[in-house]
């Protein structure tokens, strides 16, 4: 399981459709090996060394997108990071791409949740909101 912060779930959406406006749309994760798919507001859930949440709007050049580690698997705060990742997102780096439209839907469903919750198996993703 991995917990975000709901309002630094807003502020990525928010900060991916600047950047977009600013740059020329939405960066694409799948290298360009499909041209049009996913090229809209979202996120971008990245496991990598630890697990994140990151913005996909276009950067200008020598910016950085906007991150939020999940809150059991930030490398700055859990030095078991690396085995928590690897047993709840997998072994291997990817990226799984997260709608900015129903992530709305879902939070606006559910006005006194904090926190997003994002659940993996070897064979799904399922996300939920949660009052801490």
């Amino acid at each position: 399981m991995f917990t975000f912060p709901l309002e630094k779930v807003r502020e990525i959406i928010a900060r991916g459709i600047s950047d977009a406006a600013t740059n020329g749309g939405f960066r694409n994760p799948h290298y360009g090996l499909y041209p049009g798919k996913d090229e809209k507001p979202g996120l971008w859930l990245v496991g990598d060394e630890g697990v994140y949440l990151c913005s996909n709007g276009t950067l200008a050049a020598g910016r950085k997108p906007l991150v939020c580690y999940a809150e059991e698997c930030d490398p700055s705060t859990n030095p078991d990071y690396w085995h928590y990742k690897r047993q709840h997102f997998g072994g291997d780096d990817g990226v799984d791409f997260l709608d900015a439209v129903e992530l709305e839907r879902l939070m606006a469903a559910s006005p006194s949740a904090t926190h997003l919750r994002i659940e993996m198996t070897d064979t799904s993703m399922s996300l939920g909101l949660m009052r801490r």
